[in-house]
């Protein structure tokens, strides 16, 4: 008793359980972390998430986190690490790679000095020590070698699909078989028989973009880090059963502990819209958790617009495309003669020609039609009553966030997990088409009108089906939301027993 009361920290039972977060630094991996993060806080959990210093400062200039989260989740702290790169890096498009090594360079030696510090508990445990880490599984080594290190379980988060995870984690037994030799152009459209749950589905084109490269080292990296996740107590996929079970029975045959928890934004929506109800607090269900500066504008622009009139286009926080991509897709649009809302990020266009003169026809078209806008509200924008379509590049928030929002899709994917998404989206959920690797005005204003006009019964009856698919998995019952309960007890056990 006397030692107890000498050391409050002593009593293993008295100390509840700390999670420390850890994304990887881009857009959908923090946005996707953080409402888990926000989440398991809700459940009373001591959290701490960690940042870069660069993104945590784009968190803090552009989003509600400096107000929204010390308001409603006291046992909630933020840390920052350097990420190795000097301020001008853009840490995006073709530099992603170099973003992504120097960060698993340097990421290792700075998280252990964090925990072993002691920089994320404090005096007579207000904040434990931390007990569990969530690691963003595409920096699978990192977090499981440091767990392995200092005796502190791993759990990793895969943000991508899992069919895109699984295609990942397959990847061995693909190069094993031959099956990805490519010889030319003809080899594009040739169908993988014997990937396991895919077969005769997927085609070369629809493997993540890593897998075109000549250029075996970022194969190797991701085939690497992907196998690591199997080192961690379990994993968690942003994903829910309705939506991916074939597939997902398959990933649990190798990792026996999965918690489908998605979609993470609607289950986030749901719970904190309950919690507020319930206790009466000034808790919002809303949060932005963005990179950019939001213009909202475009909300206005929206609400003029008649019902279902409006495509809504965006490639998300990282793609690139170049002046002649960009030409094509603006004349596809204006030609389509449907109103539309495209962003066009201040760094989206690359080249020596990206500030060519614009041809007359697309300005008068745009000023009639269309509204262009550096960066949205993109939850708001497709729950929009005036938005029919999205012409997404297949990001796998983006396309949760257009199921949850019953709207189809042209899937244009830029790279990674994004090809396979697209294939899935208009192949097996029938949620939209599918235009990769083609970019092509006529192409485009065809699938347009077919998106909004032609097919558009159909389409719509699909998507509003797994709409309610994906908002009975995260409300009260419902396989994500009972997963949620299951991963905070799974947290909270884990912490006594490794005490």
């Amino acid at each position: 008793m006397k030692k107890a009361e000498e050391n409050p920290c002593a009593a293993a039972t008295a100390q509840p359980a700390h999670v420390l977060i850890f994304p990887s630094p881009l857009q959908g991996h923090v946005n996707a972390m953080l409402k888990l993060a926000e989440l398991l806080a809700l459940s009373d959990l001591h959290v701490t998430f960690l940042n870069t210093e660069h993104i945590h400062h784009r968190l803090m200039t552009f989003s509600d986190i400096q107000t929204r989260i010390p308001a409603t989740y006291p046992k909630f702290l933020f840390k920052t690490i350097p990420d190795g790169l000097p301020p001008e890096h853009p840490r995006s498009g073709d530099k992603f790679i170099e973003f992504y090594r120097s960060l698993n360079l340097h990421g290792k030696t700075q998280l252990r000095e964090i925990l072993v510090s002691d920089e994320v508990s404090s005096e007579n445990c207000r904040k434990p020590r931390v007990s569990c880490i969530i690691g963003d599984g595409m920096l699978g080594s990192l977090t499981a070698d440091i767990g392995d290190e200092l005796g502190i379980p791993v759990i990793h988060f895969r943000t991508i699909s899992a069919c895109g995870f699984w295609a990942y984690f397959s990847l061995p037994k693909l190069f094993e078989s031959g099956q990805l030799r490519i010889r030319g152009e003809e080899d594009m459209d040739r169908i993988l028989r014997d990937l396991e749950g895919m077969e005769n589905l997927l085609r070369f084109r629809d493997l993540p973009s890593f897998f075109r490269e000549s250029d075996t080292s970022n194969i190797s990296s991701l085939t690497f880090e992907t196998q690591q996740s199997l080192r961690a107590r379990a994993l968690i996929l942003n994903t829910f059963e309705d939506l991916e079970g074939p597939i997902l029975s398959h990933i649990r045959h190798r990792f026996p502990k999965v918690y489908t928890l998605g979609p993470l934004h609607a289950h986030f929506n749901y719970r904190t819209t309950k919690a507020s109800k319930t206790t009466s607090s000034q808790q919002s269900s809303t949060s932005t958790n963005t990179l950019w500066e939001v213009d909202r504008n475009c909300m206005t622009w929206l609400d003029a617009q008649p019902p279902k009139s409006v495509l809504y286009v965006s490639f998300g926080s990282i793609t690139w495309i170049n002046r002649q991509q960009l030409l094509e897709i603006w004349h596809g649009l204006v030609n389509s003669n449907k109103r539309f809302l495209w962003v066009i990020r201040p760094d989206m266009v690359v080249g020596k020609e990206a500030d060519g003169d614009t041809p007359v026809e697309l300005l008068e078209g745009t000023k009639e039609r269309g509204f262009m806008v550096g960066w949205v509200p993109q939850e708001e924008v497709l729950a929009h009553p005036a938005v029919a379509g999205f012409m997404t590049h297949s990001g796998w928030n983006s396309t949760l966030e257009s199921i949850v929002a019953g709207v189809p899709m042209i899937c244009w994917p830029f790279f990674a997990d994004q090809q396979i998404n697209s294939r899935f989206v208009s192949h097996v959920w029938k949620l939209g088409m599918d235009m990769k690797d083609v970019c092509d005005r006529k192409v485009l204003e065809k699938m347009v009108n077919d998106l909004m006009v032609d097919k558009r019964e159909e389409f719509t009856k699909s998507s509003d089906e797994m709409a309610n698919l994906a908002m009975k998995a995260v409300r009260e019952g419902g396989s994500s939301s009972s997963n949620m309960d299951s991963l905070v007890e799974f947290i909270k056990s884990s912490a006594k027993r490794e005490r």
